[in-house]
């Protein structure tokens, strides 16, 4: 069975910082290329950053790049995403995606694993 877990959400100000991080259990996440997607109330999800399964190549969404940073730690079998100068428009509900094969893509229809999300609220 594949899970995806995240964890390290929560309220932050605007301005602030969050790391989010992403467990994989099932699968070998230097096999897939991974990517963070969220979702805010009332709107559609969007893709925010993606890694491949090997090497150092990424890609953002213009709403972050500059501010948010993709990373993963093979060994740990983990993805993780730093979050700096946070806005209130960053809020939503944060996913942590894996797909088999050497891509970058933030179209969700290229995962086939999702996590169930962590919330991330940025307000004063």
């Amino acid at each position: 069975q594949v899970l995806l877990v995240e964890s390290g959400g929560g309220l932050v100000q605007p301005g602030g910082s969050l790391t989010l991080s992403c467990v994989a259990s099932g699968l070998s996440l230097d096999d897939y290329s991974s990517a963070w997607f969220r979702q805010a109330p009332g709107k559609e999800r969007e893709g925010v950053a993606c890694i491949q399964d090997f090497g150092s190549r990424t890609y953002y969404a213009d709403s972050v790049k500059g501010r948010f940073t993709i990373s993963r730690d093979n060994r740990k079998n983990t993805v993780s995403l730093q979050m700096n100068n946070l806005k209130p428009e960053d809020t939503g509900v944060y996913y942590c995606v894996a797909g088999a094969g050497w891509f970058l893509s933030l179209d969700e229809n290229d995962y086939g694993y999702w996590g169930q999300g962590t919330q991330v609220t940025v307000s004063s």
